[in-house]
């Protein structure tokens, strides 16, 4: 279970560094197997190169080794994410990760390992996971075609981070030559889904404030115990029904405060919660016993 998670905010959307120690230290506690910094929860594109140097290196930093992190290095700019991957490796980071330029689109197979070679050739020596999120994106090739391609263009590639619900396409890329790669969910109101076709890894923002609730699940499917499993999925589909009604990143911001980490709220062009969108939010939380998982 990896958290992807969120960059603290200062009041006027300035990163707030001092924060990045006790969000460390949260997440460790909360028995994450691992942190993802600076992607989409961490509003990686909302940031400028210098400050993803930054926020990466203050992470690294503060988890001082206790669990893996990995940086994601995506950029519409192959040079700068080339850049960003060089900076991780330097840092001692863990492992990188990219997703494709989103605004000239790639359209090939080819074309996206390509791209990512470069990328993951700014860290050699670190193991690089392609970041598969079309929905924001648009590069919605068949991964499974991909990773045909993948390790013979990517000397370093070790996997996917699949967030998708195509669950097919998910299997069918867990099983490639003999689960050759490591191929992580990334979907979490689908984490039994995925389990049930033989996920081993998972990386996701609700793990940053659920992390409990997560962990039962996989216990209680390891077990046997299907029906305890179904009812915590349930729990974490009527959580995330709840982010979406209050608008995303920002409802899961307001999420983290009120399990008592106070990351700030988003960045431009991000709208933060109104403060009654905050007390409708919050009492719906509370009916969906949000508080006695945070």
């Amino acid at each position: 279970m990896v958290a992807a998670a969120f960059t603290p905010m200062k009041e006027a959307g300035n990163i707030n560094l001092d924060r990045v120690p006790f969000l460390a230290e949260y997440l460790v506690s909360q028995k994450v197997h691992g942190i993802y910094v600076c992607g989409s929860t961490g509003e990686g594109p909302s940031l400028t190169g210098a400050e993803r140097k930054m926020v990466a290196e203050a992470f690294v930093k503060a988890v001082n080794k206790r669990v893996p992190v990995f940086v994601h290095v995506g950029h519409n700019s192959v040079k700068e994410a080339r850049e960003l991957a060089s900076h991780a490796q330097e840092i001692g980071a863990d492992y990188i990760s990219s997703v494709a330029p989103s605004y000239f689109k790639i359209n090939s197979v080819s074309a996206l390992a390509k791209c990512l070679a470069e990328i993951a050739a700014g860290a050699p020596e670190l193991p690089f996971y392609y970041y598969h999120i079309p929905r924001l994106t648009g590069m919605s090739a068949d991964m499974y075609d991909f990773l045909k391609q993948a390790g013979s263009s990517i000397p370093s590639f070790a996997g996917i981070k699949f967030t998708s619900c195509q669950i097919n396409e998910y299997q069918a890329c867990l099983n490639f030559n003999a689960k050759k790669y490591d191929i992580l969910y990334g979907t979490d109101e689908l984490l039994l889904s995925a389990l049930a076709v033989g996920a081993k890894g998972y990386i996701g923002s609700t793990y940053g404030f659920m992390a409990p609730l997560y962990t039962q699940l996989r216990e209680n499917f390891d077990n046997g115990y299907l029906e305890k499993a179904q009812t915590l999925q349930l729990k974490s589909v009527e959580m995330v029904r709840i982010i979406f009604k209050y608008g995303g990143l920002a409802a899961q911001k307001v999420m983290m405060k009120l399990a008592g980490v106070d990351c700030g709220d988003v960045r431009n062009p991000l709208e933060r919660l109104s403060i009654g969108d905050q007390k409708s939010m919050e009492k719906d939380l509370l009916e969906a016993g949000f508080f006695e998982i945070a």
